[in-house]
């Protein structure tokens, strides 16, 4: 169950840089396709609402199993950042690379949290 939860987490993270970065190239490219398929303002907030509990959950499930800080660390921070960018910079110019920077972290978190619950670290 804990890999579902990391699974659903990480896809949902490589979804939203996906988002981030594509979509705005997309729309860049085909003007007629922003007028055609215009997502509403709210999609942010509710991404965020899916977000925050599954990454949360699976990084404080994994945590409690490998008792390492690292992957819990970046999963906050990167929360944090998409936090930020939702709810401080949303239709702003720093909200693209704020919602980035979080996705990659969170990225960062949930191939970490994964390794350390299977065992697949690497001792340094």
């Amino acid at each position: 169950m804990f890999d579902w939860f990391e699974r659903a987490a990480a896809g949902a993270s490589l979804l939203c840089l996906i988002h981030c970065a594509g979509l705005p190239l997309l729309l860049a490219a085909l003007p007629a396709l922003s007028r055609a398929f215009a997502l509403p303002e709210s999609l942010h907030l509710w991404l965020l609402g899916f977000a925050i509990p599954a990454s949360g959950s699976a990084l404080l499930f994994g945590f409690r199993q490998h008792r390492a800080w690292p992957p819990l660390a970046a999963g906050a921070i990167g929360l944090a950042l998409l936090s930020a960018g939702v709810l401080r910079f949303g239709g702003g110019r720093l909200e693209t690379a704020v919602t980035m920077a979080g996705s990659l972290c969170l990225i960062a978190a949930h191939v970490g949290n994964w390794r350390r619950r299977h065992g697949r670290h690497r001792h340094g």
